[in-house]
């Protein structure tokens, strides 16, 4: 029993040796149709990276002969099997506008966007590739909006731009947290006037109050009236969209603050009025 497992395992060392001796010695100095045979038959049993590299070999000595079609769909779909999304989405790229009408068009469509989706960063980080994903997406939706995978696009889609909405949505905060508060105000008035549905709504009118608050709080004296009514109409928005949320009553107290200000600010005004001044 224990010699059969030994021959068992040296056949396979012997097949899977002599596979890896075909596969270099095609290569590196097969014909350019050896290349592509062998490129055909790896893809087709999952060895995409060798497939890849006979590919990459084959590609510039077919040109504009008919095989390139499939050529450029198998490099397509190898690089997304392997998760080089960036190369993925080049061939797909390449694929849509080299061949419109073949009848894998649909497929390459929406695996260009996929590939760009699943190459989309964090919203942390910059979000150009984001923006490439959403038009690839787009793209996907408007030109098969029958297809059977017209859903899962527009799931990739809605995850995109809640991304995208992060991402706003933290700068605006930062602006806030380091103390740029006219900064702050104008991102977040920009931010919801861009993402009007948006889950974040909530959180950016209560730091625009905050922000207004600290500008007006902080200012100087012929500054102040302006600045308190303004952040008193921040308030006011704050109160209008979620009169039940629980930053109104922590925010009740500045609200007071801001109110005890315009007070003293109206008594100086008013002595500066009776003194002529």
């Amino acid at each position: 029993m224990f010699r059969i497992k030994q021959l068992g395992l040296l056949v396979i060392i012997t097949v899977t040796f002599s596979a890896c001796s075909e596969y270099h010695k095609v290569l590196n100095k097969g014909t350019t149709e050896d290349q592509y045979k062998l490129a055909t038959q790896l893809f087709e049993e999952g060895s995409y990276n060798k497939s890849i590299n006979l590919f990459e070999k084959v590609i510039p000595k077919y040109g504009a002969k008919p095989q390139m079609e499939r050529i450029q769909y198998m490099v397509g779909e190898a690089n997304f099997k392997t998760k080089s999304y960036e190369l993925a989405a080049y061939y797909f790229e390449r694929f849509i506008g080299n061949y419109p009408s073949s009848s894998k068009i649909e497929d390459a469509t929406f695996l260009a966007a996929q590939s760009y989706y699943y190459d989309s960063p964090k919203s942390s980080r910059d979000q150009a590739n984001t923006h490439k994903a959403l038009t690839a997406l787009q793209n996907f939706i408007d030109k098969f909006p029958e297809s059977e995978k017209i859903k899962e696009a527009n799931q990739y889609y809605d995850d995109l731009a809640t991304r995208l909405e992060k991402k706003a949505f933290d700068i605006a905060k930062q602006y806030y947290i380091t103390e740029k508060y006219q900064a702050a105000i104008m991102a977040f008035d920009i931010f919801i006037e861009d993402n009007f549905g948006t889950e974040y709504k909530e959180e950016a009118l209560a730091y625009k109050f905050l922000a207004a608050y600290k500008l007006a709080m902080n200012s100087a004296e012929f500054k102040k009236e302006e600045r308190i009514n303004n952040a008193t109409a921040s308030y006011d928005r704050l109160n209008k969209n979620f009169p039940e949320s629980e930053r109104l009553k922590e925010f009740s107290s500045k609200l007071e603050d801001l109110n005890k200000e315009l007070e003293k600010l109206k008594e100086l005004y008013a002595k500066y009025t009776k003194n002529g001044l």
